[in-house]
């Protein structure tokens, strides 16, 4: 018989067990969030400050996820020119992954999907802003699972507007995944990272596909 689990209640253990994936704690795996990041000029990091100010005024009160996306991710991806060409950029889209073996159907919506050339690069996940990043992880891992093209190098951001972490996974041997270190929009130019990390995810994929 097979089951079907939503992917906002699939755990970390449940993917690890279901699809074998494999945690890579070797910097060498995922370095695209921590070297060669680009800079971001002055004029960035005022939109930036302004992300951060409308923010914290607005989390005096409990939000929900639609205003963590059109407060946060929103300007963000745009400023990381994830709107224009040669990127796409949707929302809310469906995705379900099988199990081979184990008969297991997982079911859910992408908050974010950003793509190029109809290779996904970036699956984002938002969060209420008083959510844990952990429950969000083994979602967006879930989603970047259903990608069509886990040969490549497949990211992914979880976000509650204020904390932001980043994901790999790609398939070589087996499943391989890697988390990023853990930013938050309170703590001093940690946005300003943020910003140039998806920048550099955008220019990694534009460098491969040139060389293909």
């Amino acid at each position: 018989m097979v089951q079907t689990i939503p992917a906002e209640r699939i755990t970390l253990y449940e993917l690890v067990e279901k699809f074998n994936l494999k945690s890579r704690e070797d910097p060498s795996f995922f370095p695209e969030w921590s070297e060669n990041l680009p800079p971001i000029n002055e004029e960035e990091k005022h939109q930036l400050h302004r992300v951060k100010r409308n923010f914290l005024n607005l989390a005096m009160r409990p939000m929900l996820e639609d205003m963590v996306k059109m407060m946060v991710l929103s300007p963000l991806l745009d400023l990381a020119g994830f709107y224009v060409w040669p990127f796409s950029t949707t929302a809310e889209t469906s995705v379900e992954i099988e199990t081979k073996d184990n008969g297991v159907i997982i079911r859910g919506k992408i908050d974010v999907l950003v793509w190029h050339n109809r290779l996904w690069i970036l699956v984002i996940e938002s969060k209420r802003s008083q959510f844990s990043l952990e429950v969000g992880i083994p979602q967006a891992l879930a989603y970047i699972l259903a990608s069509p093209n886990l040969d490549k190098s497949v990211f992914g951001m979880v976000t509650n507007g204020s904390n932001f972490i980043f994901l790999k996974l790609v398939k070589q041997a087996t499943l391989n995944y890697a988390l990023s270190d853990e930013f938050s929009l309170r703590r001093g130019d940690d946005l300003v990272t943020v910003l140039a990390i998806l920048k550099r995810l955008g220019a990694t994929i534009n460098y491969q596909s040139q060389a293909e």
